[in-house]
């Protein structure tokens, strides 16, 4: 091993065919595989106020942006399930640009 990623951002999201389909527990079991490189771990925190909503279904949770492709992919992702994917783009950004 090189070590070249030891110190960089490393942040995950996902997608599933249910809502129960192991969003978070596929983000969580990732999580290892990042610090085993030495990477420093950004998820989708509490300060994105959109993945406290339950008027739908949604994705999103503190580990990462997500969303829910039904079973043959037939959903595509909501509004807010992008904006958290958008949300975590740049707060990646932002932890890297203050690592740099």
């Amino acid at each position: 091993m090189q070590g070249k990623l030891v110190g960089k951002v490393g942040s995950v999201f996902t997608s599933s065919a249910t809502q129960h389909g192991g969003q978070e527990s596929t983000i969580l079991t990732f999580h290892p595989v990042l610090l085993h490189l030495g990477m420093v771990i950004v998820g989708l925190p509490y300060a994105f106020q959109g993945q406290m909503g339950v008027t739908e279904v949604m994705g999103n949770s503190p580990y990462g942006a997500s969303t829910i492709a039904g079973g043959a992919g037939s959903r595509q992702p909501s509004a807010i399930e992008l904006e958290g994917a958008r949300y975590q783009g740049r707060h990646v950004a932002q932890i890297a640009a203050k690592l740099r």
